[in-house]
């Protein structure tokens, strides 16, 4: 038996319980109680233990960083970032709140260390901490890594969190450190002093190797890395392995197996190397699970659900198209357009097909396990006669159309979306033709880059976030990310009160109003569509089951390897 995500709203994972610092962790709760502990699939057969001692995750790629400042959101160096180096605070392998880290305390209006006004943070720091170059940790060092940031301010990695965020830093004292933001943000904790950009880097480590430029990366720390976590960095064989080592001077518990990347872009291949014993764990397709599913010494840890939602996106500002499509370029801005394709789209079919049961849909634009994610929000059903009503709205149901929809090359769960976009249109009417495009990732990237966005729909998945705002503000407010790019604010019937209410849900603390401003949102969006919300994936990690103690919580962007065991010998 194979534990898996509900496909029901009564399973959503929420982050944390109620800090009155960072309204919305009830549902947080919901969700990790939801999770179960990972089942075992096969009993172990008793194959001889490979690379004892060392946990040995195949890899589907490599980071293009390991610099907090340079770390794209979402990317393969965060995963690796959260072993080595510490934030502030964290969150532990059990639950959704946040548990102290090189804090010894999470700032709570309640304890005193936030200020009435939500506009002032401050932080007792853990004594006796050191980097992994011997230097000892202080509250300059917090103060040092964060302005590091901000001076860098680097567009390819997430500087902007801080910079859009953060008023001031000062170092109280030795081991106190404060922070006063811009405005009140009840995602501060979640989304700024938990995120891989405010890690805590050792600042003799940057000094001693090309210090801080503003505006320009830093190609030691590119590659090399000095924090304090219970992890060490051990060494980079580009396009072949990565590896970790315990820090034995670690102020917490010591890691107890060290671990090492290897690089393995071919599913088929990281598949044979689990079944072999030469991997523990590894990177799979949710379609691909259950091929695992019974084969001895494998267990599946499917705990959660991953809160980076599938979606296809209008684009409403395409002004240079595929040569073969034949819509005008604000196609999209006719909200009935939207609803058609949002109905046209086959949900059930996509989650057993494509992600093979491990998936569940979501509101919008809140994933299933994020506080405020509504269970009674309304949601697209597969619906080709309304699709059909609604086109016929248009001038396009007798002269018909083709668009092409933009997917990344060797993804299946985002070429699943595009095909099955392409099916329910083309069955509405046969007069209208959907092109899909297939790119390799480089390509993708590079046209997902360009503003204009040359292509009218893509698939891709959104960048993780664990508060609300880190979905509306990118993904829906009209003059955000997303919403500039696709000419959001000219295709909603109200974006001046979408915007109002994005905005306030940052601002507001309580939680029950803060829930309120969610609800209207997501029925707001629901009606006003930007985009197709596809569904969620699977948390499913395959693994060698003599791994003890492996869990992933559905918060952390990677395993954490330091709660798990490995034999010896």
């Amino acid at each position: 038996m194979i534990t898996t995500p509900s496909g029901t709203p009564s399973a959503p994972r929420a982050r944390r319980r109620i800090i009155p610092a960072v309204a919305g962790a009830a549902a947080l709760t919901l969700l990790v109680s939801a999770c179960g502990g990972a089942t075992q699939t096969g009993t172990n057969s008793g194959d001889e233990l490979r690379n004892a001692g060392v946990i040995v995750h195949h890899q589907n790629g490599e980071p293009r960083s390991l610099d907090p400042a340079r770390t794209e959101q979402g990317e393969k160096g965060e995963a690796f970032i959260d072993n080595v180096y510490e934030r502030l605070v964290d969150v532990g392998p059990d639950g959704p709140d946040l548990i102290p880290s090189l804090a010894t305390e999470v700032p709570t209006v309640e304890n005193g260390l936030v200020t009435e006004d939500r506009l002032t943070y401050t932080f007792p720091l853990r004594e006796g901490v050191v980097f992994h170059d011997g230097t000892e940790f202080t509250a300059d060092d917090v103060v040092y890594s964060w302005e590091r940031v901000m001076t860098m301010n680097l567009p390819e990695g997430q500087a902007s969190v801080l910079v859009d965020s953060v008023e001031s830093l000062r170092a109280v004292d030795e081991f106190t450190f404060e922070v006063t933001i811009q405005e009140p943000d009840a995602s501060f904790l979640y989304s700024v002093v938990l995120n891989t950009v405010a890690s805590v880097v050792s600042p003799d480590a940057v000094e001693s190797n090309g210090g801080v430029e503003a505006d320009a990366p830093n190609e030691w720390m590119d590659a090399n890395m000095v924090g304090t976590g219970p992890y060490r960095f051990g060494e980079w064989n580009r396009g072949q392995s990565l590896t970790m080592v315990i820090n034995e001077d670690y102020w917490g518990e010591p890691a107890k197996a060290e671990v090492r990347w290897d690089i393995t872009p071919e599913e088929s291949s990281r598949v044979i190397a689990l079944q072999a014993g030469d991997a523990d764990i590894i990177d799979i397709s949710p379609s691909n699970v259950d091929d695992l599913d019974g084969v001895d010494g494998v267990s599946i840890s499917a705990e959660g659900l991953l809160l980076e939602p599938i979606h296809l996106g209008f684009n409403m500002r395409a002004d240079e198209l595929p040569s073969g499509d034949t819509i005008p370029s604000d196609f999209f801005a006719d909200k009935r357009i939207r609803q058609a394709f949002s109905h046209a789209f086959d949900y059930e079919t996509y989650i057993a097909s494509f992600l093979d049961g491990y998936g569940a849909r979501y509101s919008a634009y809140i994933p299933q396990g994020v506080f405020g994610y509504d269970e009674t929000a309304p949601v697209y059903e597969y619906d080709l006669e309304r699709a059909a009503e609604l086109m016929e709205e248009t001038t396009y149901w007798d002269e018909g159309f083709t668009v092409s929809v933009l997917v990344q090359a060797g993804e299946p769960e985002f070429e699943g979306v595009a095909l099955l976009m392409k099916d329910g249109i083309e069955k509405v009417n046969p007069n209208f033709r959907v092109n899909v495009v297939n790119q390799a990732e480089t390509q993708f990237d590079d046209n997902l880059g360009e503003d204009p966005v040359p292509y009218a729909l893509w698939v891709k998945n959104a960048d993780p976030g664990a508060d609300p705002h880190q979905f509306f503000d990118p993904y829906q407010h009209p003059d955000g990310d997303w919403g500039a790019k696709h000419g959001m604010r000219d295709a909603y019937e109200d974006p001046d009160l979408i915007a109002e209410l994005i905005d306030a849900g940052k601002s507001t603390v309580d939680p029950d109003e803060r829930a309120e401003i969610y609800a209207e949102l997501q029925r707001i969006l629901h009606d006003d569509p930007m985009w197709v919300y596809a569904a969620q994936e699977g948390l499913a990690y395959p693994y060698r089951s003599w791994l003890d103690g492996f869990t992933v919580n559905p918060l952390w962007r990677g395993p954490h390897y330091e709660y798990y065991s490995k034999p010896t010998g």
